[in-house]
């Protein structure tokens, strides 16, 4: 018989609000829940943002996050409950037996350390091995998670590599002090999916080869699919469902999951440009530091008003960079942005405060895109005193007409971004958008860390508002379905280059070149197995060439 590693047992997890004026109220987060994992095994849990998913995850550390504490249950690893286990028990295995990835990597590495100092930390505390083991280790991690320069890239700090790249350091992190459970809180959010292929494949071979445990948090029925031998369902706190990857994929008995299943990305019809762009970006050359290496390469594209330009490619391919040309914060080398008719200077201390108002910007990490002191109601509100002038009763109307519109509702004006889950944050970051009336928004992956539902919902407002107010949109992902659902014209980008670009139709309409048929076939499928079959692909493609 397999050997029971976690058993959780009617788990209970509670946070205290303090409503403004009103007495302080106990709110509920995880009711109830129970679950067992075996060695060598993965649970998925699935669910909407806010269904309480990173929460159970955190428990098996005996960490709650702020203002969230253990009130009932047990927690039981390796055979002892850890919630009785002191501070000191709980630290001890901490980064030995457990061990986290977390959603936002940028949030949680130290900018200050170099990135293998980071890596074999945990390794070094607990005495699994000597410096020059933990970083063997660590480098034959970083090959086997494809990232570039594995015998060097250990010597960077963290602003130094991609996003995407820097959330693979992290699952190597995890990996080399060899735990005996880890627990993945959206690990392929922020990877782009030729990247994430491999990324899967690697989780996969790493608890095979290791046998270690893992609890896989995420909102992507497709991703999960190919990790999981277990999926359990989570709504509101509670459970609603547990079996099999392939029952709960094939069939799905609670109404909630079946929809989770079968959600349906939305169907745009591309619109055709209108006479006159609100961007256009003409031959921008950019690079970071002393100049000796290009990030962007003679980039030149347009957005028309009313219209969507989605923005493809592979973590490090120029994408955000492209964003951070535009908005002023890294000057062209050469090459000019027309925004509106006009030329913008190049840097953003340059730009006077209309241009501020009518460029906003959706960051990819909502972690570290807002003020950690600030409540929702400070956050959103500030554009609407900065542009408009509102203040008191008038501002805090408008802030709960947006909390409305991205489906939050006017009680969370008073929260902190650490009470909000990692969906909720994001949907803050697009109200604080909305709120200053703007003529184009750069989204940055502004859907990776939302469940399908709340995504399409996230998706279809987008859209309407897009249709009311004409606002132009420049939207960054690396998910094809998202693509597909919102885009009038695409560009890929491939190491600083725009390889394709053109109107939706034309771009995802064969024959393609060999990077956007690889993006395109790399596309997770709600199939299980899809994973090894796309390895197979990929390896049969690359002996052809």
């Amino acid at each position: 018989m397999a050997e029971t590693l976690l058993d959780i047992r009617n788990l209970r997890i509670e946070a205290t609000t303090y409503p403004p004026g009103e007495p302080p109220r106990t709110v509920t987060i995880v009711d109830g829940v129970s679950l067992t994992l075996e060695k060598g095994k993965v649970l998925g849990l699935i669910g909407e943002s806010g269904a309480g998913k990173s929460t159970i995850g955190l428990s098996p550390m005996g960490y709650g996050r702020g203002g969230v504490r253990i009130t009932g249950g047990e927690v039981i690893l390796n055979g002892r409950d850890i919630l009785k286990a002191g501070r000191q028990g709980v630290r001890a295995l901490r980064g030995k037996e457990v061990c986290y990835v977390a959603q936002s990597a940028a949030a949680a590495f130290n900018p200050a350390q170099r990135l293998m100092d980071q890596v074999v930390e945990s390794s070094l505390k607990h005495g699994v091995a000597s410096r020059a083991e933990a970083e063997r280790r660590a480098v034959t991690l970083f090959r086997k998670l494809s990232l570039p320069d594995p015998e060097n890239i250990g010597r960077r700090f963290p602003h130094q590599v991609s996003g995407g790249q820097l959330q693979r350091v992290m699952t190597a992190m995890a990996l080399c002090p060899e735990p005996d459970l880890i627990i993945f809180d959206e690990p392929t959010t922020a990877l782009d999916v030729t990247t994430q292929i491999d990324v899967l494949a690697a989780i996969k071979e790493a608890i095979r080869s290791t046998g270690v445990a893992a609890l896989y948090i995420t909102h992507d029925l497709a991703v999960v699919a190919q990790v999981s031998d277990d999926i359990m369902v989570l709504r509101h706190g509670k459970m609603v469902e547990k079996g099999t990857a392939r029952q709960i994929i094939q069939e799905p008995g609670e109404a909630y999951t079946q929809a989770l299943v079968s959600v349906h990305r939305i169907e745009h019809q591309e619109k055709p440009p209108g006479p006159k762009p609100v961007l256009s970006v003409r031959n921008v050359t950019a690079s970071y530091g002393n100049g000796a290496v290009n990030v962007l390469k003679d980039v030149s594209v347009e957005i028309h008003p009313g219209q969507t330009l989605a923005v493809v490619g592979e973590s490090g391919s120029g994408k955000s960079t492209l964003a951070r040309a535009i908005t002023g914060l890294l000057p062209p080398q050469r090459g000019e942005i027309v925004f509106d008719g006009r030329k913008l200077p190049n840097r953003l201390a340059d730009r006077g405060k209309e241009d501020l108002r009518q460029l906003q910007m959706i960051y990819q990490m909502a972690d570290v895109a807002m003020n950690p002191r600030h409540t929702v109601g400070t956050i959103i509100g500030r554009p609407l005193s900065f542009y408009f002038g509102l203040r008191g009763a008038e501002r805090d109307r408008r802030v709960n007409e947006l909390l409305d519109e991205i489906e939050m509702g006017k009680g969370f004006i008073d929260r902190y971004p650490a009470e909000l889950s990692g969906g909720q944050k994001q949907r803050v970051c697009i109200a604080r958008a909305l709120a200053a009336k703007p003529k184009l928004i750069i989204c940055d992956e502004v859907t990776s860390a939302l469940d399908p539902l709340v995504a399409n919902g996230i998706l279809k407002l987008l859209l309407n508002l897009q249709q009311i107010e004409q606002v132009a949109y420049l939207f960054i992902t690396h998910d094809i379905a998202t693509v597909k659902s919102i885009a009038d014209s695409i560009a890929v980008m491939y190491r600083g280059e725009v390889v394709r670009y053109g109107a939706k139709s034309q771009v995802l309409t064969p024959p393609f070149d060999d990077y956007t048929d690889l993006l395109l076939s790399s596309v997770p499928e709600m199939e299980i197995g899809w994973l090894e079959t796309a390895i197979a692909g990929r390896k049969m493609a690359s002996a052809g060439n």
